[in-house]
């Protein structure tokens, strides 16, 4: 041992200090230390030496680290928090919920609030909404500035994002994903990605995978074959490893072939870091391992969580006891566990650690400032999808509401003033505050019109969730009959009517924990629609959710908008796109049925909440279901109305491609209304007479176009023949039939094909 070792070793750190004091005065410390009197040179250890390269920093760690360091790193030490190393000065990791905003403190081992006063974040849309943007730029904006609010939090690793695939419209946690397209979900995680990391903050991509659904999450053991797993539930987090470079991955609750997703050596050994080359660290859902013999051998790194068995065992503040901690001490001991992966583990969490709270490089970031609530704003309102927008007998429409004619406007439904940050699960948020579409319409309104506000219907009275209060009281004395009648009643005298209802973040709705048990409008919302409906035909439909419903009453209502959680601005975002501040140019995310049977996994009877779940629709999901059984959706994938007109044309498309060449397509766009606008172009694939049976098309490409009114640009798309191939089980394999015909769809949205071209394989 080298004498700059031992004065570092011996140097007593009262380690309740900021970790970030820690640091620097370890590092400060050693730095000194390993001067050489007699040489003059510096001798810094390696791993502490971040102009050395990380793999050898992660070497010399090791070598320095007894066993029983390099298990502690491996599992928590709080609900938020993983061990260092103090004898070699390498801190602590702190974790933090969640991908829409950044968590407030806990108790070291519960889950209500610690009582800070500084703990409040700016709350950003939820997923689906930026997902519904179809944005890369606008991913970007969101990871650079939920990244910074994590740094600023002194947060390390960010558990997020979430590209979990919409299978079922009753997942109660579909909210915190991006749709149920692969390729989408993929490209729009990538820049989330690497915007975060700039900020040395971690990402955690998550569920790792088949996380399809919160009904017995525990305990659901699903069955898929290769060829669905590989094409439809595996691209996103592959291009989020991949392309994003993504520093952590999250495994899921569920089992696939009879193992936790946490300890699953065939995903985690095989697929992540063997065929995928991942050099991160692999983080169990909290509570997620079951098995001390499989956490030991497979692919779990570093474990997190509660409800383990080590912890019933022993007591709920034991966490010694979790499947790397003791229980691993005593099979590394006596030969059952192999030193060797204990190594690989070890390596994995110090990469993480170098990379994250050990980066002196890193910005200092911010939180709750003004740019941070601009793009949360920014973000809501080109996520809001109008899905529809009909015109009356002489012209007019419900939107954009004109202030020149509209002077009074009543507000109807517990959505408009009901807080959407508070509850939902792990990414329920502390807020400095959270505009209401109420507060955002009067702001926007000013003296120009009067405003009214009927509740029309109760949903929850809740407040609070995990110590987070609301403050809000939503206590109603009134019946339901009676807040109908008194909501018809406004209507009648009103110039527009805006409804405000759909979804909560209570369970069996929009919520961690429990999916949802029916697929239309709680709390009676049908009927006030229709009430509403009957008394004013100026009527507008806003619907807060991050799932689809069903929609009885869409004949009776000229004009619907999807208007997602869209965090603390959530009421600016919305009132921007109904005033017209904005031109909506959202587009769906995933399809919206009209009956949940007319949904892949319903349809087929493989939505269960047993044991055993069977993903029986196999390749068909979403909006490759309906193209394939010719099944017309309430809304498409990619739907999306704007207020002014896109006109496509001169679509163009390479002749052949070649099996390592790149498809080439293009086609011009042109603004043919009044107002500037941006359309979602959509560019499908689909292959006519396949070897193997294929969904008619699939997106491979898409881009978001600005246009000012009588303005045309050129859309362009490079997509390399790799992305056209299908997945062969068999052979284990991606395969392009050669010398076949295929077609390019060019496409406002899943269902709206604007022209085709066809193209052939070499």
């Amino acid at each position: 041992m080298t004498e700059s070792r031992n004065v570092f070793e011996s140097y007593n750190i009262n380690y309740s200090m900021n970790k970030t004091v820690f640091t620097i005065l370890s590092l400060g410390l050693l730095a000194v230390a390993s001067c050489s009197v007699n040489s003059g040179k510096q001798t810094v250890p390696v791993y502490l030496d971040e102009s050395k390269d990380i793999d050898a920093r992660v070497s010399d760690a090791l070598a320095r680290m007894t066993m029983e360091e390099k298990v502690a790193i491996l599992h928590a030490q709080s609900k938020f928090s993983s061990h260092g190393v103090p004898r070699l000065g390498i801190p602590e990791l702190w974790t933090s919920d969640g991908p829409h905003g950044i968590r407030p403190e806990v108790k070291w081992d519960e889950w209500d609030q610690a009582g800070w006063t500084n703990d409040s974040c700016t709350a950003f849309p939820a997923l689906t909404c930026l997902a519904a943007t179809w944005d890369k730029e606008a991913s970007a904006l969101y990871g650079k500035s939920i990244g910074e609010e994590a740094r600023y939090r002194e947060k390390d690793v960010l558990l997020g994002p979430g590209v979990n695939i919409y299978r079922t419209p009753y997942n109660g946690r579909n909210f915190e994903y991006m749709g149920e397209d692969p390729f989408l979900a993929g490209e729009m995680c990538v820049p989330y990605i690497q915007e975060v990391q700039k900020n040395g903050v971690a990402v955690c991509l998550k569920h790792f995978a088949l996380n399809n659904q919160e009904c017995n999450r525990h305990i659901a053991d699903v069955d898929v074959d290769d060829r669905t797993l590989y094409e439809i539930y595996l691209p996103a987090f592959k291009k989020g490893v991949e392309k994003g470079n993504a520093w952590s991955v999250m495994a899921a609750y569920n089992l696939y072939k009879g193992q936790h997703l946490c300890h699953n050596k065939y995903l985690l050994d095989d697929v992540l870091k063997g065929e995928w080359k991942f050099d991160g660290a692999v983080i169990s859902d909290w509570g997620g391992a079951c098995d001390p013999d499989q956490a030991a051998a497979y692919g779990l790194d570093l474990e997190y969580g509660t409800w383990t068995d080590g912890l019933s065992s022993k007591g709920k503040t034991s966490y010694d006891s979790y499947m790397l901690a003791d229980p691993y001490l005593e099979r590394l001991r006596d030969g059952r566990a192999s030193l060797e992966k204990l190594d690989d583990k070890a390596g994995r969490v110090l990469k993480l650690i170098f990379r994250t709270a050990m980066n002196t490089k890193k910005p200092f970031g911010s939180i709750n400032s003004p740019e941070h609530l601009a793009a949360a704003r920014q973000i809501g309102a080109d996520g809001i999808v109008l899905l529809k927008n009909d015109a009356a007998g002489d012209g007019s429409k419900v939107l954009p509401v004109d202030l020149a004619s509209a002077k009074k406007i009543l507000v109807v439904g517990e959505n408009a003033i009901k807080m959407m940050t508070v509850g939902g699960g792990s990414s329920s948020l502390k807020v400095k505050h959270e505009v209401s579409p109420l507060e955002g319409i009067q702001a926007a309104v000013g003296n120009n019109a009067e405003v009214i506000y009927e509740r029309g219907y109760v949903g929850s009275t809740s407040n609070s969730y995990n110590g987070v209060t609301s403050g809000q009281d939503l206590s109603e004395s009134r019946t339901e009959e009676q807040l109908i009648a008194d909501a018809a009643r406004a209507a009648a005298d009103a110039d527009v009517v805006l409804f405000f209802g759909g979804l909560n973040k209570d369970n069996h709705q929009d919520s961690e924990g429990a999916d949802r048990i029916a697929y239309g409008l709680p709390y009676n919302q049908d009927a006030v629609i229709e009430a509403l409906a009957a008394a004013n035909p100026n009527l507008a439909v806003c619907l807060v959710s991050g799932n689809a419903v069903a929609m009885p009453w869409i004949g009776q209502v000229r004009s619907i908008a999807q208007c997602w959680f869209c965090g603390s601005e959530a009421g600016n975002s919305i009132a921007d796109v109904i005033f017209g501040k904005v031109n909506p140019s959202g587009k769906l995310p995933f399809t919206f049925p009209v009956r949940i049977e007319d949904s892949p996994a319903h349809a087929v009877g493989a939505y269960t909440c047993g044991k055993d779940v069977h993903y029986k629709e196999g390749i068909y999901v979403g909006y490759r279901w309906f193209d394939t059984k010719e099944i017309k959706p309430l809304f498409a994938f990619g739907h999306g109305l704007s207020y002014t007109e896109f006109e496509y044309s001169d679509f163009n498309a390479s002749t052949s491609v070649s099996a390592n060449g790149t498809l080439k397509a293009s086609v011009n766009v042109k603004n043919i209304g009044s107002r500037e606008g941006k359309e979602i172009v959509q560019l499908y694939i689909g292959e006519e007479n396949p070897v193997l049976d294929r969904p008619t098309k699939e997106l491979k490409a898409f881009e978001k176009v600005s246009l000012a009114p009588g303005e045309t640009k050129t859309v362009k798309f490079e997509i390399p023949a790799s992305d056209l191939a299908y997945f062969n089980a068999e052979s284990h394999s991606w395969v392009l039939d050669p010398a076949h015909t295929f077609k390019a769809y060019f496409a406002a949205a899943s269902d709206d094909i604007r022209g085709t071209v066809e193209f052939k394989t070499k």
